[in-house]
C-alpha cells in the first residue's frame, strides 16, 4: 500500500505510520511533518527496519501549496497512492470573545482546508487504484467544548467535508472516511497526563477505565484505509472508549435515583 500520511512524525501521525508498515509488509509510505519535527527523523529508519520505502516530507499544512507538493512528490516516489491519512492538526485554546482572526483561520486552514487541498491533489491517483482517504477528526468535532477557540469549529467542518467528499469521490470508487478520537496521550495533551492526579480523573471517565494511546487509534484509521472496510463510506468513526456517551452516567445523585 502506497499511503500519505500528515502529521507523522508524533502521536496519532507516527503511531498510523508504524501499525501500516508492520501489518502491510512495509508498503510505502510519505511521511509528512513540519519543518521542526524532530521526530521525523528518528521515525524514518523505524519504518524502513519495517520494511517500508519510505519518503520523508518537511512541509506546513497550513501553505495552501503544500497539499498538491506533497502529493506531487509522493507520485515521483511510488508511482501512484492507494491511500491518504489527513492527520497534521493544530490548537491554540482560547475564549471566542478574545480570539484573534489569525488563530482561526490557522486552525481552519490546517484542521480542515488541507484535508480539501490534499484530497483535489491525490484525486486522480485515487482514482486510478480504487484507494481511499482518511481524515483525523475529533470528539470535539460532534461536542460543544469551551475555551478550545477554533478547535471544535474547524474538526465540525472537517466532519462535514469528509461527507461532502465521500459523497463526491464515492463516484470514481474513492472512499472517505473519519476517525473521531476521544481523550489521548498524545503531544499535545504531554502536560496534562503529566500531572497523575489530573490522568486518573481523565481515565475514570471512560467506561473503558483508560485514556487512548495513538496506536488506539492508528488501528481504526488502519481498519477505515484497507479492504475490511470496503463499504465503509462517508462515516466518522468515533474512537473514545464510551466517553462521549457516558455523560448521564456522570451527573450528580444518578446512583441513589437508581436505586430508588
Amino acid at each position: 500500500m502506497r499511503v500519505v500520511v500528515t502529521g507523522a512524525a508524533s502521536g496519532i501521525g507516527r503511531a498510523t505510520c508504524l501499525r501500516l508498515a508492520a501489518h502491510a509488509e512495509g508498503g510505502a509510505i510519505a511521511a509528512v511533518d513540519i519543518a521542526d519535527a524532530a521526530g521525523l527523523e528518528s521515525l524514518v529508519p523505524e519504518l524502513e527496519a519495517l520494511g517500508a520505502n519510505v519518503c520523508p516530507i518537511r512541509a506546513d499544512l497550513g501553505d495552501a501549496e503544500a497539499p498538491a507538493r506533497i502529493v506531487e512528490a509522493s507520485l515521483a516516489a511510488f508511482g501512484g497512492l492507494d491511500g491518504v491519512v489527513s492527520n497534521a492538526g493544530v490548537n491554540r485554546p482560547g475564549k471566542l470573545v478574545d480570539y484573534e482572526v489569525a488563530d482561526w483561520d490557522r486552525l481552519f486552514a490546517v484542521n480542515t482546508r488541507a484535508t480539501w487541498l490534499l484530497a483535489k491533489a491525490a484525486h486522480a491517483s485515487l482514482k486510478a487504484s480504487g484507494g481511499s482517504m482518511v481524515v483525523t477528526a475529533s470528539m470535539s468535532g460532534s461536542n460543544a467544548h469551551a475555551n478550545l477557540g477554533a478547535y471544535a469549529p474547524s474538526k465540525a467542518a472537517v466532519i462535514m467535508l469528509t461527507k461532502v467528499l465521500a459523497q463526491e469521490f464515492g463516484q470514481d470508487g474513492i472512499r472517505v472516511n473519519s476517525v473521531s478520537p476521544g481523550m489521548v496521550k498524545t503531544g499535545m495533551t504531554e502536560q496534562v497526563y503529566k500531572n497523575n492526579q489530573l490522568a486518573q480523573g481523565r481515565a475514570e471517565l471512560v467506561p473503558l477505565g483508560r485514556v487512548a494511546e495513538p496506536d488506539d487509534i492508528a488501528a481504526a484509521i488502519a481498519f477505515l484505509l484497507g479492504p475490511d472496510a470496503r463499504y465503509v463510506n462517508g462515516h466518522d468513526l468515533v474512537v473514545d472508549g464510551g466517553v462521549v456517551g457516558n455523560h448521564l452516567g456522570r451527573l450528580p445523585g444518578i446512583t441513589s435515583i437508581t436505586r430508588g
